[in-house]
């Protein structure tokens, strides 16, 4: 029977990942720290307890062991990959988007802002001058990427966006559903929720490496962004959670410069969209979406309301939300209050345009080819 380890695997796609390799026959094993376990892992499955950051510690743990396929999703990736060399036969390792240049500074492009949508082809921080100034950790997420297909030529990489779904430690929809659980009416959103951020569902990045898996040697030596087919905007995004839980927001609606207190929506620190692509994976490997994301944010937002995170956690507190509901308040009436007037100007100076497309153009009245009253 073949043989797997993956190392990581409690984490939201973990399971997910173990249940999919056990239905193609192989035995399993995880390697982890143990200080989080999940009750989704079947029994069958071996738990190799140690610090997958320490090679030390993990090379004593895999002595004399070899495997058909590791899929490496936690600890120092660089370290593992030359660890695993010739130990391995087919190997697949996980990454992340920041590796593209733009995604943590959108000043890096001209014009700034990653390229919509942002395809595997795409600038790396690797590729960048000696003069060019990166993230460290960015640069690391990089770095690892040139170790894996050096130590493994014919590996498979995936970059992971930010995963939601039940098992995911740092919930980004908390900052949402805790709103609407301490009954929240209002929320600010900059430029409106505008902005794109691909995401992917739990079961939709183990779909993806999965497919990875399944692609064999179609997929050796390739790369492949993991998101979700679509991708909501940050306004569809509430929508979405919002309905799950039977809640309405009145959406306040300011300008990125002001809209201080909601930029942590966003995850980054500006208004650029940050949308990667699946098609590669699509087309190439026939990846499809598990779980379409109105039904997975559906899913995300009644987990976390059954299982609420911690107020003032440690958890909570990583979000970089101080749910500060006065200041909330404060900006909004502010905002309200500064553009009062807003509403009679741009309704004097309307130029009326038409939208010839839309279900309300009455195309029996039209009159020549205008787009104006």
């Amino acid at each position: 029977m073949k043989t797997a380890l993956v190392v990581g695997g409690t984490g939201p796609t973990g399971p997910h990942i173990v249940d999919g390799l056990l239905q193609r026959e192989f035995t399993v094993a995880i390697l982890h720290t143990g200080a989080h376990e999940s009750e989704q892992i079947p029994d069958v499955v071996e738990h190799i307890h140690t610090d997958p950051f320490d090679a030390e510690k993990t090379a004593d743990a895999l002595s004399g062991r070899t495997f058909d396929l590791v899929v490496v999703m936690y600890g120092r990736l660089r370290e593992l990959a030359e660890l695993l060399q010739g130990k391995v036969e087919k190997f697949v390792s996980v990454g992340g988007v920041p590796a593209y240049t733009g995604w943590g500074d959108a000043d890096a492009l001209w014009p700034p802002g990653m390229r919509v949508p942002t395809r595997e082809t795409s600038r790396l921080v690797v590729n960048e001058g000696p003069d060019f100034a990166v993230n460290r950790k960015v640069a690391h997420i990089g770095r690892s990427e040139i170790a894996v297909f050096d130590h493994h030529p014919t590996a498979s990489h995936l970059r992971y966006p930010w995963i939601y779904g039940p098992g995911q430690v740092v919930p980004r929809e908390w900052k949402i559903v805790r709103r609407i659980l301490d009954g929240r009416n209002h929320l600010v959103l900059p430029d409106g929720g505008a902005s794109l951020q691909a995401a992917a569902f739990g079961q939709n990045a183990a779909a993806a490496v999965l497919a990875v898996i399944d692609g064999g040697s179609k997929a050796s030596g390739e790369v492949y962004n993991v998101c979700d087919e679509w991708t909501p905007t940050l306004l569809q995004w509430v929508e979405i959670i919002s309905d799950a839980l039977d809640h309405k927001f009145e959406i306040i609606n300011i300008p990125w410069e002001f809209a201080t207190v909601s930029h942590h929506l966003t995850l980054r620190g500006t208004p650029h969209h940050r949308v990667t692509s699946s098609d590669k994976a699509l087309f190439e490997l026939g990846y499809r979406d598990a779980v379409d994301p109105i039904d997975a944010l559906a899913i995300t937002a009644r987990h976390l309301a059954e299982n609420p995170v911690e107020r003032g956690s440690g958890t909570e507190r990583t979000l970089g939300d101080r749910f500060d509901y006065a200041s909330e308040d404060r900006l909004i009436e502010a905002w309200l209050a500064a553009t009062d007037h807003i509403t009679a100007v741009s309704a004097e100076v309307d130029p009326g345009f038409i939208d010839r497309y839309a279900a309300s153009f009455d195309d029996s009245k039209r009159d020549g080819w205008t787009t104006f009253r």
